[in-house]
């Protein structure tokens, strides 16, 4: 008889934030699991050295595998955890923090009074990583010391995501007991619209938006030496896009605010459930040049861009969850 086939849809992932560099942090499906879409496992990324060696005859030369790591990508869902409003994080924040992201935790200030919140805002130094454990079938993968970057996009008419890249050191891969992952705290998102996002502005004046995109930028490299195997976010270049209806230039002009490089502060707010609403906020986000027109049922379209740029430092963005 053959042998049963594993089945693509087995996936079950589980992360976890980890104390000491690259020691499993043995995240568990009860707390850990995670809710992703769209999963890709590069499982062994790296080089091949061949030996080049003179022979007498043809023939192909041994490669050998180097600089092994492991990528993991998948989307989540950008929604609160449900008890954002007491300052608990959402289920995901273990991935947003292995990406040079800081978690900040308000309770609410007394009993009833919801105002407590969860914020995300970058950070230059003392980056975060995460133990990740992938299965599929009974095969289990371990990535240990992973950081990466995101992508987050708010489409009209669809459900706002976080495209997460995470790189970790390699590890053999080998049949292990499946985790049972708890998907509970995960929140059902809201789609993208008029009456579920109530605001995006530029500059204070609110526009009509298709999509907006904001790219972490993070430069994730391997650094595979003799003595040290890591990791690192090298450095970071964030860009923030904004598809919007183009208006008057008495209103909004972007060509004259990128020749002089003006900075606007760019909000977007979505959610209407108190624990699943979301805020990103660029304070100085400075235009960029249009560089074309674009069109959607006849009308006119600006791809604006923009540099989310620092002021004080590790201030060019915030996410709000409340």
């Amino acid at each position: 008889m053959a042998i049963a086939p594993i089945k693509w849809r087995s996936k079950i992932i589980a992360a976890k934030i980890e104390t000491t560099y690259a020691t499993d942090a043995a995240p568990t499906g009860a707390a850990d699991a995670m809710l992703l879409t769209d999963v890709q496992l590069q499982p062994m990324e790296g080089d091949d050295v061949e030996r080049n060696v003179e022979r007498a005859f043809m023939g192909a030369n041994e490669r050998f595998p180097s600089a092994l790591r492991a990528v993991l990508t998948g989307s989540i869902e950008l929604v609160g955890g449900g008890a954002s409003n007491a300052g608990e994080p959402p289920p995901w924040g273990a991935l947003l923090r292995a990406c040079g992201v800081a978690e900040v935790l308000t309770e609410e200030t007394e009993a009833g009074a919801k105002d407590g919140k969860v914020e995300y805002s970058p950070v230059s130094d003392d980056h975060e990583s995460v133990s990740i454990y992938f299965f599929i079938g009974n095969t289990k993968h371990v990535l240990l010391g992973a950081r990466g970057t995101a992508v987050a996009t708010v489409t009209a008419q669809g459900l706002p995501s976080a495209r997460v890249t995470l790189t970790g050191l390699w590890t053999q891969p080998a049949e292990g007991v499946r985790i049972v992952p708890d998907l509970s705290k995960f929140q059902k998102p809201q789609v993208a619209s008029k009456a579920n996002t109530p605001v995006f502005t530029i500059g204070g004046d609110p526009f009509t938006l298709r999509e907006l995109t904001f790219n972490l930028g993070c430069d994730v490299q391997p650094r595979l030496l003799i003595g040290t195997e890591a990791i690192l976010i090298v450095d970071k270049a964030e860009q923030l896009s904004a598809r919007v209806d183009a208006v008057p230039l008495t209103t909004y002009n972007p060509f004259a605010l990128a020749n002089t490089q003006t900075a606007k502060a760019v909000v977007l707010e979505h959610g209407t459930i108190a624990g699943r609403k979301v805020k990103l906020e660029f304070p100085t986000a400075v235009q960029q040049r249009l560089t074309g027109y674009e069109q959607n049922q006849n009308i006119l379209e600006w791809p604006l861009q923009f540099v989310p740029t620092p002021d004080e430092g590790d201030d060019q963005w915030l996410i709000t969850l409340t």
